[in-house]
Formats: structure tokens, sequence, C-alpha cells
């Protein structure tokens, strides 16, 4: 196994959507899940897109534990409560697709690997039903909530080229994660606003 380099935002490989995995049983699409499962351990991630390590295929790997929110965003703007939802294991689905199963969305705080040391507030959907194939070419499908939706959800979104920031609503809601505990105290409240 190999830790890979992870691209950031800019690099051409991000913004374009990415091929669909002929067959997931090839020994070269097992390394590549190895390394990026590897990749993602080493740099503390709860997913990873193969486009973010150069391979513009349709595979990601994540996890959902619900200790992903950090501590000092956790108790913004209900990210807290959606957090810790629902989890998922270790997970490594080939040609992703997501149904949305509700219209509802929330806010919670997100990072990427792409873009380092930032966070930003994003609305997804709290409920979603993914499907995809195991390395084995087995299906997999799966409802998801919570945390896990919204990181299923993000991976997948590197498929198609996107990143977080282009689902924020506002951008004076992407914030450097040093910065992260001053944020609630700059922005003015409701009545302030009204």
């Amino acid at each position: 196994m190999s830790i890979l380099k992870i691209a950031r935002m800019g690099h051409p490989v991000l913004v374009q959507k990415a091929k669909a995995v002929d067959d997931p049983t090839r020994p070269e699409i097992r390394q590549l899940v190895a390394d990026m499962v590897e990749t993602m351990i080493d740099a503390n991630g709860a997913g990873l897109a193969a486009p973010q390590v150069h391979v513009p295929l349709r595979v990601v790997v994540f996890q959902a534990p619900p200790e992903r929110v950090p501590a000092e965003v956790e108790a913004q703007d209900g990210a807290a409560e959606e957090a810790f939802d629902h989890t998922a294991p270790l997970t490594v689905l080939i040609n992703p697709e997501i149904e949305v199963l509700t219209e509802d969305r929330a806010y919670g705080w997100e990072g990427c690997l792409s873009v380092p040391g930032l966070r930003g507030l994003v609305p997804r959907p709290t409920h979603i039903r993914y499907t995809g194939l195991d390395l084995s070419g087995d299906r997999i499908e799966r409802e998801a909530r919570g945390f896990h939706a919204r990181v299923t959800c993000h991976e997948c979104d590197h498929l198609e080229g996107i990143l977080y920031p282009q689902r924020m609503d506002n951008l004076q809601d992407l914030i450097f994660e040093t910065e992260a505990r001053h944020w609630g105290s700059a922005r003015p409240s409701e009545a302030e606003t009204a």
C-alpha cells in the first residue's frame, strides 16, 4: 500500500466528471482502493474519492463515525445533532448512485482533504439511498441519514467535479479551521438582523 498525493482545489482532475469502472474486480482497482484507504487514514479524513488522488474513476471510500465532527464547531447550527444521527463502517463504493429520499436539508460543517485548512457550512439532504458495487462486484444498497448521508453525498460530489464550497449558500460561512472558535461570536444575532 502507498500513501497517495492528494489533489487540491484548482487542479483540473477535481472539476471533471469521473469515468465509470468497467470491472471492479480488477487487481488495479483493489490496489487503488487499498492506497485510498491508507491515504484517507493517514490524512485523518472521513472519506476520499479517486479524483482526489488524481485518478478520474468513480470510486469512493468513506467512514462515518460519530467523532468526526470537530469539537469547536459541533454546537453550531445543529451540526452535532445531525452528525450523531447515523454512522457507517469503512465503505468502498464503486460506480455509486444517490437517490434523495426527502426534501429536508440540514446544515453541517464540512472539510475536505482537497480544500485543506477550511470548513464550510453546507446544506445536504437528511435522508438518501445509495447504490454501487463493492470490490467483488456485488451490489451495495443502503439508506443513510445524518453524517452518513452527508459524507456519502460529499464524496460522490467529487465524482461529478463538485467541491463543497459550490454547495454552500453563503460564502461568509467558509472559514479557516483555526478561526472556528470565533465564528459564532462574529455572526450578528437574529435580533440584530431583523
